[in-house]
């Protein structure tokens, strides 16, 4: 009896043991963590060209300043204002740096646009007199820009220069004496505001609102007649609208964990 009592007791012993060492080899197996998702940046940071278009606007000022010809019958001091509008489009190149969700850089644009007008002096009464014909072509900026970006979408303003090329011509019809015009690349100033969204990590997308404002020149218009007749002129102010679309060279992926 003593002897099935001991057995007994060194059969239970060994399975308790065998339980703890079990549970220990449980406890000691390693805990693996799933992958952590990393979700990609849009990153504005890179060159990147483009083209625009849309419309213009522009305010046209010429005011004469010394009229001692033998046409032309619009004295010192007096002039004209008026506004023409069309269809403007061009290029884009520049370079966004960006630092958090902060964006900055430098742009160049180069724009073609149709704005144009004429003016009928009728201070005779009598059909046409004077008339005066005018023109903008030709539209220049460098501006630096800063913006706000939230992922694929960037807000962004900028300011800088701006130059536009500008001619002014007249025709002295009644008696027909002579006409003449000139040509000058008017120097200004301009700010704008916009939107983009990148599209994919190359492809951007936006639309753009500039104003620009310019000083002003002297035209010589005594043109076949002799003498001087010189206006103050420039186009005032030129505001335009557009959509742009923009290749934006490979950046380094920015990701969040």
């Amino acid at each position: 009896m003593r002897t099935k009592l001991i057995a007994a007791f060194a059969c239970t012993t060994a399975l308790v043991t065998s339980g703890a060492a079990s549970a220990a080899d449980l406890a000691a197996r390693p805990y693996a963590k799933a992958p952590l998702y990393a979700e990609p940046l849009f990153n504005w940071t890179g060159f990147y060209v483009g083209g625009h278009i849309g419309g213009a606007w522009t305010n046209q000022q010429w005011i004469n300043s010394a009229n001692t010809t033998l046409f032309g019958d619009l004295g010192p001091g007096e002039g004209f204002r008026q506004r023409g509008s069309g269809i403007m489009g061009g290029a884009q190149i520049g370079y966004n740096w960006q630092a958090s969700n902060f964006v900055f850089g430098l742009e160049g644009t180069i724009s073609g646009l149709d704005n144009r007008g004429t003016v009928n002096n009728t201070v005779f009464g009598l059909g046409l007199d004077d008339q005066f014909s005018w023109r903008t072509n030709v539209l220049a900026t460098i501006v630096g820009r800063a913006g706000f970006a939230v992922n694929n979408n960037l807000f962004y303003a900028k300011g800088g220069y701006a130059g536009a090329n500008n001619r002014l011509s007249v025709v002295d019809n009644v008696p027909a004496t002579g006409s003449g015009g000139q040509t000058h690349w008017a120097n200004g100033w301009t700010v704008g505001a916009g939107w983009e969204y990148g599209v994919t990590r190359n492809w951007i997308v936006g639309v753009e609102y500039n104003y620009a404002a310019f000083v002003s020149q002297t035209y010589q218009l005594a043109g076949t007649a002799a003498g001087t007749y010189a206006f103050d002129a420039k186009p005032r102010d030129i505001q335009w609208a557009v959509v742009r679309a923009s290749y934006k060279f490979d950046a380094p992926v920015i990701a969040r964990y």
